[in-house]
């Protein structure tokens, strides 16, 4: 749905009225007269969602030579985008009404190709670099999303396979690229294995000062120490994955286009990605991290006792009831951050999650939860509900302190905010938690095990699975089983007594005694 280039042009407008106060329009005797009226440029951009006409209007130019130069740049932009590409002409139309709106000047047409992604040839011959710039450019996704996808294509695939073209890229082409990020790895840990070692080498280990005789071998070795590369993280299991979903949803984008017949990311053999495993941090495994400082696994979760002394610590922190919403019904960070006052009901008990604010960047943005089984109502505990009301009287009274001293209040309408009202950075909410640990002799977790803790009370007041996979508002179960069976299998000791202990023996009353055989 291409706009006709015919559909505008530039005329002068005239702003005197006549005797009865109605424009003159063309009929004003004075726009003979060179310096008389205004010159408008007026062009017909694409329709809207709604299929609403919107053209493109501006005022003001002082030349027609100017005016011509930016309706030359309107109809470049739109003569990007096919006949038939009604997606492509919205989004140039939504682009280009923007601009008129906020009164900024009209991009170039090259500045368009790149930001949206139109204009770009899409045949036989191009390559996998201009296919991904045409793909990221038709994205609809949630900005953090679309954020992961270019990461992936401007570190990895980029590079990697970016010279290529479309139509000859083949299995073993794709194999060879993923290989290749295996060995890049293999490097890395060789890299970071030998910088270790050459830091015992650089240290002084026998306590106090260097004798002046071994000063000249530790700076030799220091020396050699800082011409190392510094040290690197690998690509992972799971981020190959994720890079070959990325790869793979670019390749569909081609085959939808018919640049190409065939996705080769699908046929890739892929080292496969395990769930990391929630382990509790049981007795045992505090002795073993004390004594070696080294923790089981990546996701580490605390027993209640251990939640109970972290929350009694946190007590006087601002956050304090971020962390107990977190810590108990499993929201999280984004959820806990942008979660609505409105959305809470003290009378049923339930906090409905609705909006997220996540970081873009660095940027704060409010958008919906990812998933719709991440949104929905959540039921609350009596004591959940005193901690929300707690902090609402806390917000208040910092609202109208902020408002007798005579500054501003911003009602966002958030739970947790900044004393002017404002939205919290999630990354404070990470920052205060880590301080807090640090006031502690807990083992080590981060935010994001607060949430996984939630499963674990879970189990240990005697749910299972299923109840556990409704508390997180998990999609599937199989996500639930993968991450906290083995945290449960944790607490079946406990369990397995606590269930034989429900049957009632006659035994169990005679202090421990075995009940006599039958004769």
């Amino acid at each position: 749905m291409a706009t006709s280039r015919r559909a505008g042009g530039i005329t002068k407008r005239c702003e005197c009225r006549g005797p009865e106060g109605r424009l003159l329009g063309t009929g004003c005797p004075q726009l003979a007269k060179k310096s008389h009226g205004k010159l408008l440029l007026r062009q017909e951009l694409p329709l809207d969602a709604e299929g609403r006409r919107r053209p493109f209007r501006r005022t003001g130019y002082a030349t027609v030579t100017k005016a011509q130069a930016d309706l030359d740049k309107l109809r470049a932009i739109l003569d990007l985008v096919d006949a038939d590409d009604e997606d492509a002409a919205r989004r140039v139309g939504d682009l280009l009404q923007g601009v008129m709106k906020a009164r900024k000047p009209i991009p170039d047409a090259s500045e368009v190709k790149r930001r949206l992604g139109v204009g770009v040839e899409l045949d036989g011959k191009m390559t996998m670099s201009k296919l991904f710039e045409a793909w990221l450019g038709s994205k609809k996704t949630r900005a953090t999303t679309t954020r992961g996808y270019r990461s992936h294509v401007r570190v990895h695939l980029d590079p990697g396979v970016g010279h290529l073209r479309v139509d000859r890229f083949g299995v073993g082409q794709a194999q060879v690229f993923f290989d290749s990020i295996a060995d890049r790895n293999d490097v890395i840990r060789a890299e970071n294995a030998a910088r270790r070692e050459q830091e015992q080498r650089a240290k002084w280990t026998a306590g106090g000062r260097p004798p002046a005789s071994e000063r000249p071998r530790l700076e030799e070795e220091r020396a050699k120490l800082a011409a190392m590369p510094p040290y690197r993280r690998v690509t992972g299991p799971a981020t190959v994955q994720s890079i070959r979903r990325t790869l793979r949803a670019a390749l569909n984008y081609a085959i939808k286009k018919q640049v190409t017949t065939f996705n080769a990311a699908q046929h890739v053999e892929l080292e496969a990605a395990a769930r990391p495993k929630g382990m509790l941090w049981t007795e045992e495994r505090v002795a073993r991290w004390r004594e070696t400082g080294l923790k089981p696994g990546p996701v580490m979760v605390w027993t209640p006792a251990q939640l109970g002394t972290f929350l009694d610590a946190a007590l006087p922190h601002r956050w304090y009831g971020f962390y107990h919403l977190v810590a108990h019904h499993g929201f999280r960070r984004g959820e806990g951050a942008g979660q609505d006052l409105d959305n809470i009901n003290y009378e049923h008990g339930t906090v409905t999650v609705a909006k997220e604010l996540v970081v873009d960047g660095w940027d704060v943005i409010e958008t919906e939860p990812k998933t719709a089984g991440s949104a929905g109502v959540v039921k609350v505990d009596k004591g959940t509900l005193v901690v929300l009301r707690e902090q609402r009287v806390r917000q208040l009274a910092e609202r109208d302190a902020r408002l007798a001293a005579g500054k501003t209040w911003t009602d966002t309408g958030k739970v947790f905010t900044n004393e002017d009202g404002s939205w919290v950075h999630p990354e404070e909410f990470s920052e205060g938690f880590r301080e807090i640990l640090s006031w502690t002799d807990l083992p080590p977790i981060n935010l994001r095990d607060l949430r996984h803790g939630a499963a674990a009370l879970v189990k240990a007041a005697g749910g299972d699975l299923h109840d556990a996979k409704v508390k997180l508002r998990h999609s599937t179960i199989v996500i639930t089983s993968d991450t906290y069976m083995e945290l449960f299998e944790d607490y079946e000791d406990a369990l397995t007594e606590r269930a034989a202990a429900v049957v009632p023996r006659a035994r169990n009353a005679d202090e421990g005694q075995p009940q006599k055989t039958l004769e």
